[in-house]
């Protein structure tokens, strides 16, 4: 019971800046870690120099984001709902909800494999890697020459993809599972633990890739594989904390329930950001299909500048999650006050960061573009120096909404920690679905390329205000449950 209560000293004792510390700064060397996690397949793959692999990589990261929603799912929705019973001091809640939670990522991912493995070649199409779909569109204006070398190229897009889909879908169940134990162990306070667990997954990835890729030759393979080994040892290490640690937290099928607001307590919190995953998988595989219809290196271009982009995003990110079960607890023991002062602070925390990390990129926007892929001395120099160019522009595009990400994240997480799934739903729906599905379509068809680099930013800074205006409203509601004479 001393690690239990020392658990949750930290959000009981703790002033706000330095509970916002001991829980947002693990939090965001996790998310740096995932950061890394996904940045170094594409890093090591662009020195294959063949952007046909990049473009593999980039075409079938929508799958790998699925997977990744299907972990929030049950490892968002469940963190919040355990934070918020611990501020409540139902203990016996924790366990059932812990249970529920992995065994239901178990039973996703095994549907997973079977889909992703089984299914691969009805997935290709979705994606736009389809060989046959791509090469009945070549343009009958071109050389024979020319014409027979973009049949090879789209035949050997489909092959990468179909590849990468395969092993990562040969892991999903661990890709699943860590993920959902990443959040579920931070319900309880144990921020180092989660990050722990990350950061072991990573060092695993870091380590297998250059010897999968390039030493074995192993190109696209070789980057799931090592994905999907990583992803396996993170998962070997939160079973090692939950067997040998004093947790709350357990595995024990005996303990699985789903009544009593266990099954709507885990799934009001966890679908919203379900749909955030799954919006933004749609999306990108929408994206991806339309720039193929410009220029498939275009494609690979956005790929890479999304990776880079990866950092900015997830590091305020990782505020925004790593405060949710601080605000869970403090409104399940009905702290509005200080819950308002967290969310106040980690909102100006975000700000800072993003500035910061905005005015690094525009600084150095080619070489960090020039980390993911380097021309090499064969004969495909020129389509990555043009595949450069494109992620140049586009990295620039993205960093327009760079510093006010945050803002989203931090509100976000705290409708999900004060389990209100609807507000949090609405603004996830809105940022990746209602708002920028929209201006991606429209953008596309009055502007074409340059329509559909700026979408993303003209949608975040859309949903910056409408996150900011939903905050103000549920904040005066909360306010009339005060006592007189306090204000938040």
């Amino acid at each position: 019971m001393k690690i239990k209560q020392k658990k949750i000293s930290v959000f009981e004792l703790e002033s706000v800046p330095r509970a916002v510390a001991a829980l947002a700064v693990p939090s965001v060397l996790s998310m740096l870690v995932t950061v890394l996690y996904n940045m170094v397949d594409t890093v090591f793959v662009g020195q294959t120099h063949d952007p046909y692999q990049m473009n593999a990589v980039s075409m079938a990261t929508p799958i790998f984001m699925i997977l990744m929603a299907f972990g929030n799912l049950f490892g968002i929705g469940g963190c919040a709902f355990i934070s918020r019973s611990l501020g409540a001091k139902e203990y016996g809640r924790v366990k059932k909800i812990s249970s529920f939670s992995f065994w239901g990522s178990v039973a996703i991912g095994l549907i997973c494999t079977f889909i992703m493995t089984l299914g691969v070649g009805w997935i290709l199409p979705l994606l736009g890697a389809d060989a046959a779909t791509n090469i009945a569109g070549i343009s009958g204006d071109l050389s024979p020459e020319e014409t027979q070398r973009q049949i090879d190229n789209f035949r050997n897009l489909e092959q990468y993809t179909r590849d990468y889909l395969f092993y990562i879908g040969v892991g999903a169940i661990p890709t699943v599972l860590s993920s959902a134990m990443s959040n579920l162990v931070k319900g309880e306070g144990a921020a180092k633990v989660s990050m722990a667990g990350m950061m072991i997954g990573a060092i695993t990835n870091i380590i297998l890739d250059p010897i999968m890729i390039l030493a074995m030759g192993m190109g696209v393979k070789g980057a799931a594989i090592a994905t999907s080994i990583g992803n396996t040892v993170a998962t070997l290490f939160y079973l090692g904390y939950l067997k040998f640690s004093h947790t709350m937290l357990t595995p024990n099928p005996k303990q699985i329930g789903v009544k009593h607001g266990i099954f709507t307590g885990v799934f009001s919190v966890g679908i919203p950001m379900f749909c955030t995953n799954l919006l933004m998988s749609l999306s990108n595989l929408l994206l991806n299909r339309l720039l193929n219809h410009i220029d498939v290196l275009a494609t690979g271009g956005m790929g890479i500048a999304m990776k880079a982009n990866m950092l900015v995003v997830f590091l305020q990110l990782g505020i925004g999650i790593g405060i949710q079960p601080l605000v869970g607890f403090h409104y399940g023991a009905r702290n509005f006050a200080k819950m308002t002062k967290v969310i106040r602070f980690s909102m100006c925390c975000t700000l800072v960061l993003g500035t910061i990390m905005t005015a690094l990129y525009f600084l150095f926007t080619e070489p960090i573009v020039s980390i993911f892929m380097t021309a090499g001395s064969s004969g495909s120099a020129a389509d990555v120096a043009a595949q450069q160019g494109y992620a140049v522009k586009m990295l620039r595009a993205l960093m327009v909404s760079g510093p006010f990400l945050g803002i989203i994240f931090v509100n976000n997480n705290a409708f999900q920690g004060m389990g209100r799934g609807l507000a949090s739903l609405i603004l996830s729906v809105s940022r990746q679905g209602l708002i920028f599905l929209p201006v991606l379509l429209i953008a596309n068809a009055l502007v074409g390329l340059d329509g559909l680099i700026f979408a993303q930013p003209i949608a975040d800074i859309c949903s910056v205000i409408m996150a900011l205006i939903m905050m103000e409203m549920i904040k005066k509601k909360e306010l009339r449950q005060l006592k007189p004479g306090i204000r938040a």
